[in-house]
């Protein structure tokens, strides 16, 4: 199938085999770190009950490149064109991966959104975050405080679903932050973004940057929303993908 992808500042056109293509129907959602892909039970349950078809990564963040790889995986499945979707390190992820072809569209929930030559600590500087709960292993992994993880990470989120998070966070290499992103797929793809207006992990006002400095054909800011945006306000995003779908 050969697809053609039409931006215009009303949005997107996607043309498969001479015929337009209103709605994409296939949603590909990438996890951050110190979480795994079961984050997005309530924005799958969502979608899933609208006729999306729904793919959840499980990347291991053991690596940056393991990840993207296993990002273009799950892309590499689908029976058509997608949405890419990606949340906190996941936008670095999609930063990348969204240059496989049958990416349509990105959506980045809270997350990163590198530019060539830049990386995810680098920007964070520029804006520095709320958090002091981050802890760097002697063996190059970094996980947050469970103590803090709640306060910082998972603000906005129930208190027991923020405690079994914390106690069950995978860890992340602390190189996974520095990687220098090359050719950002936000600079020929659509994009649609979440602020979270309460974020601990990503300042704000870098998620706003982000979000200008792509043209985000939509952007919407979610009051008293913490990092984890995705989990305690399910709806929003969701709606935000939908918009994304049909390139509104």
């Amino acid at each position: 199938m050969i697809s053609i992808l039409i931006v215009s500042i009303f949005g997107f056109t996607l043309v498969a085999n001479g015929q337009e293509i209103k709605t994409i129907k296939n949603i590909v959602l990438v996890h951050g770190a110190f979480v795994d892909g079961s984050g997005w039970r309530g924005i799958y349950d969502i979608l899933t009950k609208q006729g999306y078809k729904v793919s959840v990564t499980q990347h291991s963040t053991s690596s940056y490149d393991t990840d993207v790889a296993a990002v273009n995986r799950i892309i590499d499945q689908q029976d058509g064109p997608c949405i890419l979707v990606g949340h906190s390190y996941g936008g670095a992820i999609i930063t990348t991966a969204g240059n496989n072809p049958k990416v349509a569209a990105l959506v980045f929930i809270a997350a990163h959104a590198p530019d060539s030559g830049e990386s995810e600590a680098n920007n964070g500087k520029l804006y520095p975050p709320l958090y002091k709960s981050l802890i760097k292993g002697d063996d190059g992994l970094d996980y947050i405080d469970p103590k803090k993880f709640s306060a910082d990470f998972a603000n906005g989120v129930p208190v027991k679903t923020a405690e079994f998070m914390a106690i069950s966070q995978p860890a992340i290499t602390d190189n996974a932050f520095h990687v220098v992103i090359q050719n950002p797929a936000w600079k020929i793809k659509p994009v649609w973004c979440v602020i979270a207006k309460s974020d601990r992990i990503i300042n704000p006002d870098l998620e706003r940057f982000y979000a200008k400095r792509a043209n985000s054909v939509k952007t919407i800011e979610v009051e008293g929303a913490g990092h984890c945006v995705y989990i305690s306000h399910p709806k929003e995003c969701a709606a935000l993908i939908v918009l994304a779908s049909k390139g509104k």
